[in-house]
């Protein structure tokens, strides 16, 4: 929490509009927002990104989540996501093989509830049954998809999709244009498209490449993950990384943005402090430009 205190506290001096947590094996992003959230008055926007579905039934999640939206005054959106095989049926023992299903049941309960209304939910995978009495405004949800079905239930029931180890050229040609025909055809307004970039200001980007490739390897195998890798035609997420010197970094960026990314959730990654502190120092500047 300490490094979750800072962290924030940067990116609200820093002058960034939005400041995401993930959860992976480390604190529970719903609770450390809340406990960070009043003392970042100026970032517009805090979001979990993601928070896995394993685990977790839409009456609870969605009564954490309200509690949050109304702690932080409207400011909060929660991404979430199906998770991986290795984490539902290795940590949960919870089967994976009907993912999407289980996903596509667990918005049904849920979206009702995050809008303050009741839900009936009596499915092959949820059962959700009730209402909550937390007043606060509706929380937005971004559902992470990388795959067609993800990316047309994404485009169809929330707001937009968030995406990781995804590059320009997939968002571009495969992201883009699949979430916005199903949020076009269900009459829903154009989805953002949140982008996990990893970035780094430094002098020797090939040793920084090797060193992420390494820390990769069981991430790199998640199946989702490896078919926007395979579609976007590289190794690994390490090639994905935005890094070298300011101006490479900013036409990364760009490349990004380019592509029909709507946000970029920028994660520094780097290999020493010197560098850490490097690319913060950059991207504040860049920030006031």
């Amino acid at each position: 929490m300490a490094e979750v205190r800072d962290e924030v506290a940067w990116a609200d001096d820093a002058g960034f509009h939005s400041f995401w947590l993930s959860q992976i094996f480390g604190v529970d992003p719903l609770v450390a927002l809340a406990a960070v959230g009043s003392s970042a008055s100026r970032l517009e926007e805090l979001g979990t990104s993601v928070v896995p579905l394993t685990g977790r039934h839409p009456l609870a999640l969605a009564a954490q989540a309200r509690t949050l939206q109304s702690a932080l005054d409207g400011r909060f959106t929660l991404g979430i996501g199906a998770s991986h095989q290795i984490v539902s049926e290795g940590f949960f023992g919870e089967p994976y093989a009907n993912a999407f299903a289980r996903t596509r049941e667990f918005l049904a309960a849920l979206m009702p509830l995050l809008a303050g209304e009741p839900v009936d939910v009596e499915g092959a995978h949820i059962f959700a049954k009730g209402w909550l009495e937390i007043e606060a405004a509706p929380v937005p949800v971004l559902l992470a998809a990388l795959g067609p079905q993800m990316l047309d239930l994404a485009g169809r029931v929330t707001e937009g999709t968030s995406l990781g180890s995804c590059g320009p050229r997939t968002i571009s040609s495969f992201i883009v244009p699949t979430i916005q025909a199903a949020a076009l055809d269900a009459g829903r307004p154009a989805p953002r498209i949140v982008a996990l970039v990893g970035v780094c200001a430094t002098g020797d980007v090939v040793r920084l490449r090797a060193g992420v490739r390494e820390q990769n390897v069981m991430y790199d195998s998640f199946a989702s993950y490896r078919g926007a890798l395979d579609r976007e035609g590289v190794e690994s997420g390490a090639d994905l990384l935005v890094a070298g010197s300011e101006m490479e970094i900013i036409d990364g960026l760009r490349r990004y943005v380019d592509a029909g990314v709507t946000d970029l959730r920028i994660s520094i990654v780097a290999r020493t402090q010197d560098e850490r502190a490097g690319t913060k120092e950059f991207l504040a500047h860049a920030l006031r430009q």
